[in-house]
């Protein structure tokens, strides 16, 4: 085995990529950049029944949106190709090294037709039921096996696993784990239509392509002491395993598809930051040496050991990654985020009118861009009736009367200004603040209402005022003073 850390991503092109396959692929690629190793994405396609059409494009997509550069694959010839497995399949490499478990004693050719096979007795393995074969063709002759292929009698490849004995694997997380050969089913390794397994191919393409670590959902922690003893039947040197903890959703439920949220074409859609995304999925199961929370991706390659991953379930909690993304976009350059932030504005926003600067109002105070519309809607038109309640502020000691009076008397200052800059309306009211002895939230909570219909607004009146300009001002004004009248 390579002295050089390989590891490899092998997705299976299915449909999006969930949040549990890309923290392995996160994982994977942290592991290999932290030792200077290599990273190789190879494709799992050989279930042809669950294959999606247009899924190999959404897994490089993913990767290249997640900064997730891979060394080798099919795109990048290593010397380990074909990286897809249908075209390695083409090689024959499948079943050369199924032949040769064959010869060895260590599998079998099973000619068992449905029938048989619906007849065996069934057990429940982790909440489902399966059959248990029972050796029957082991004890096939080999004549009666070749007599079989001659006739071009159907056939699977099983592996011959003993009922005596246990078999034992070592996972960097969960130690030394025992099982007992009886407990353990013949699994098929080479299909009826001459396709391997996904537990056999993944198996020889590992050993084959020289990979060092494999890193996968402690799902599989079931299914490693049958890839166990291939490498055994093989004589192969096994790699080293990390076996990641189970995501959950915030009712500790496995995380869903049907959640809305379990993909990270999900997430981008939407409107979370893929810099963002990769940063909260890092800390799904791993943690730093200190408390810290944020990390460009460089900033993981140099701190990420997989002995600190967590044997516990990992909560994805989206209100934190919310929170997280949030810290993300209140970093963002301003330009970068006028460009993100655009075609939300537009969504609300069809006048002409100062877009940029409504963009800086609002990039300190989202968390997703979908947050934008909603919060800048009244730049475009009032709302058709708000709840004159917002008036009244107990902070502000404002009152329906109070908040009257206040535009009243703000409204001929505002007519009779000319200059619509934030800086200048400021002044403007500041002025009339001093003058009759108020403090300021009690002049500029009514105006902002007023302006917005809200009572939470990115901006402040006289903001507001500037964006919207002095005609629009003033009718919004004499609106709410005729709304108050009543």
């Amino acid at each position: 085995m390579s002295t050089k850390i390989r590891t490899r991503y092998a997705p299976s092109p299915t449909g999006k990529m969930h949040v549990g396959n890309l923290r392995s692929a996160l994982y994977e690629f942290l592991i290999a950049r932290h030792e200077d190793g290599v990273f190789m994405l190879r494709i799992e396609d050989t279930d042809q029944e669950r294959f999606v059409e247009g899924a190999t494009e959404i897994i490089y997509r993913t990767l290249e949106q997640a900064g997730l550069v891979h060394d080798e694959g099919p795109d990048k010839d290593g010397g380990y190709g074909p990286y897809v497995q249908s075209e390695r399949m083409k090689t024959g490499i499948y079943m050369k090294y199924a032949k040769e478990l064959i010869d060895r004693g260590e599998a079998y050719y099973c000619f068992c037709d449905k029938e048989r096979l619906a007849s065996l007795k069934t057990e429940v393995v982790e909440g489902k039921e399966i059959s248990i074969y029972d050796k029957h063709c082991l004890g096939l002759s080999k004549e009666e096996v070749e007599a079989n292929l001659a006739a071009g009698k159907p056939y699977v490849i099983r592996q011959n696993i003993p009922n005596e004995g246990s078999t034992t694997f070592h996972d960097e997380l969960y130690g030394d784990i025992t099982v007992e050969n009886a407990d353990m089913d013949d699994m098929i390794l080479i299909k009826s239509d001459g396709y391997p397994t996904y537990n056999f191919a993944n198996v020889v393409d590992d050993h084959t392509m020289n990979v060092t670590h494999v890193v996968r959902g402690n799902e599989y922690l079931s299914s490693s002491p049958k890839y166990q003893r291939l490498y055994d039947a093989f004589g192969w040197e096994s790699p080293t395993y990390v076996h990641l903890p189970l995501i959950t959703d915030e009712n500790h439920k496995k995380l869903s598809k049907r959640s809305g949220h379990s993909s990270f074409e999900d997430l981008i859609e939407q409107g979370f930051l893929a810099e963002a995304v990769v940063n909260y999925i890092a800390l799904l199961g791993w943690s730093p040496e200190d408390n810290r929370e944020t990390f460009s991706l460089d900033e993981l390659i140099r701190e990420f050991d997989y002995h600190r991953i967590s044997k516990s379930p990992a909560v994805f909690d989206v209100g934190k990654l919310k929170w997280m993304n949030g810290e993300y976009v209140k970093a963002m350059d301003p330009d970068a985020f006028y460009e993100k932030a655009l075609p939300y504005i537009d969504q609300a926003i069809s006048k002409p009118l100062d877009k940029k600067a409504i963009a800086a109002m609002v990039q300190t105070r989202i968390e997703v861009f979908p947050d934008i519309p909603g919060m800048i809607d009244f730049f475009e038109e009032m709302p058709e009736e708000y709840d004159t309640e917002m008036y009244v502020h107990k902070k502000m000691k404002t009152d329906k009367a109070s908040s009257l009076k206040v535009l009243q008397d703000a409204l001929p200052l505002l007519e009779d200004a000319d200059d619509y800059s934030n800086d200048t309306l400021y002044g403007v009211l500041s002025s009339y603040v001093e003058k009759d002895g108020l403090k300021t939230g009690f002049v500029m909570w009514p105006l902002r209402c007023a302006l917005s219909g809200k009572a939470v607004t990115p901006a402040g009146a006289t903001q507001i005022m500037e964006i919207i300009g002095k005609d629009e001002t003033i009718k919004r004004i004499k609106e709410a003073i005729k709304l108050l009248s009543e």
